[in-house]
């Protein structure tokens, strides 16, 4: 599941915890909100370093071109 699904997953749990006054299905949706959201920061990270990868081939092919 995806990091953004996962915060959603726990919004919604939350909210159904408020309504029916389940203060266990609250905390179990704000520690999903919390997986989620740190999910979405290791995803994040992880793009920025494929970018930097890539760059870096790119950068070592048209070094190696010349």
């Amino acid at each position: 599941m995806s990091g953004k699904a996962e915060e959603l997953k726990g919004r919604v749990k939350e909210a159904a915890g408020a309504v029916t006054d389940n203060n266990q299905l609250r905390r179990e949706g704000k520690v999903d909100q919390a997986r989620g959201k740190a999910k979405q920061a290791i995803e994040k990270v992880a793009d920025k370093a494929k970018e930097v990868v890539d760059r870096t081939k790119e950068k070592l092919d048209r070094a190696t071109d010349e």
